[in-house]
C-alpha cells in the first residue's frame, strides 16, 4: 500500500521532525523522537490510503513543495522550494522554548482515481473524478486517526506520543497551499470548524496541564 519512494520520505521527514525536536541533546532523545514522529506520520498516511481506497482511488505521499510566491502567474520559483524539510528546521528558532511544539506539516498528497474500478462500482464515468468533497475526505481520515491517537496515547499513559500526535493534526490543518487544512477547509467548511475547534481545545488542555 505505501511504495518504496513514499517511505524513504516519511523517513527522511521523521529524521528532519526528530532533529528539530530534539536537537540530538542525546541520542536516546533522538531515536525516541524519530521513532514517535515516523508512528505518528504513518498513521496519518494509512489511514488516507484507507480513505483513497474506499473512494475507489490511490493517494500518493509527496514531500510539501512550494512553487510560487504570488498571486500573479509569472511569481514562480525557478525550483519548487522544499518547505517541509525546511519549515520544521526554521520554526525551531522561532519556537525553541516550546520543546517538541515544531512546524510538522511537511507532507502533502495527490489522489489518482481507479476509472475502472468506479465504472465497476458506480456506472460508467460517474465517479472517475476527485472533486474537493473526495480530497476533503481523505485529508480529514488522516487528522481523524491523529486525533484518535491523542486520545488511546493519554489513556494508557503516552503522553509524549499523544502530544506529537496534537501538534502533527495542528500543524497539517492549517488552510494553506497544499496541506490537508486546505483540502479540508475547500471540502467542507463545517468540516474543518469541527476538527479546528476539538484541536484547539486540546492543545489549551494541554497548555493548562504544563
Amino acid at each position: 500500500m505505501i511504495n518504496r519512494n513514499e517511505i524513504l520520505i516519511i523517513l527522511v521527514v521523521s529524521i528532519i521532525l526528530g532533529f528539530s525536536i530534539s536537537l540530538i541533546e542525546t541520542w536516546n532523545i533522538f531515536l525516541n523522537a524519530l521513532l514517535t514522529i515516523f508512528l505518528v506520520i504513518l498513521i496519518n498516511v494509512f489511514a488516507k490510503k484507507v480513505a483513497a481506497y474506499y473512494l475507489d482511488s490511490e493517494a500518493e505521499v509527496k514531500l510539501w513543495n512550494i512553487e510560487r510566491y504570488g498571486f500573479k502567474p509569472t511569481r514562480y520559483f525557478k525550483r519548487p522550494f522544499p518547505a517541509g524539510a525546511f519549515f520544521p528546521l526554521i520554526s525551531k528558532v522561532f519556537l525553541f522554548p516550546l520543546g517538541s511544539f515544531v512546524w510538522m506539516a511537511s507532507l502533502i498528497f495527490e489522489v489518482k482515481p481507479k476509472a475502472y474500478r468506479a465504472a465497476k462500482r458506480h456506472g460508467l464515468y460517474s465517479f472517475s473524478e476527485m472533486t474537493e468533497m473526495h480530497l476533503g475526505r481523505i485529508a480529514t481520515a488522516g487528522i481523524s486517526a491523529n486525533l484518535l491517537f491523542v486520545l488511546i496515547g493519554y489513556l494508557v499513559g503516552f503522553d509524549e506520543f499523544a502530544r506529537i500526535n496534537l501538534y502533527y493534526a495542528f500543524f497539517n490543518m492549517l488552510p494553506i497551499s497544499d496541506l490537508d487544512g486546505n483540502k479540508i477547509f475547500f471540502g467542507s467548511i463545517l468540516g474543518w470548524t469541527i476538527l479546528a475547534t476539538i484541536i484547539l481545545i486540546a492543545l489549551a488542555g494541554v497548555v493548562l496541564v504544563h
